[in-house]
C-alpha cells in the first residue's frame, strides 16, 4: 500500500493534470475558438406575455 501511495497515486494525479492542461492549451491553436463573442440569447423573462404562453403551455393557450 505504501508503494501505491508513494509512487503510483502521485503519478496518476500528475498524468490527469497533464492531460487537462494539454486539453485546455490546445484550444489556443484552434482556428474558430474564442474568435467571436459568446452568443447572447434573450432571457425567457424578457419575452412578451403572449410568447411566454407558447413557451410554457403551447396547447393550453392556443
Amino acid at each position: 500500500m505504501g508503494f501505491f501511495r508513494q509512487y503510483i497515486a502521485p503519478l496518476f494525479i500528475f498524468l490527469i493534470f497533464a492531460v487537462a492542461l494539454l486539453a485546455v492549451s490546445v484550444r489556443i491553436f484552434l482556428p474558430s475558438d474564442m474568435m467571436a463573442p459568446a452568443p447572447i440569447e434573450e432571457p425567457i423573462s424578457a419575452l412578451p406575455a403572449h410568447e411566454l404562453a407558447t413557451v410554457y403551455a403551447p396547447t393550453f393557450f392556443q
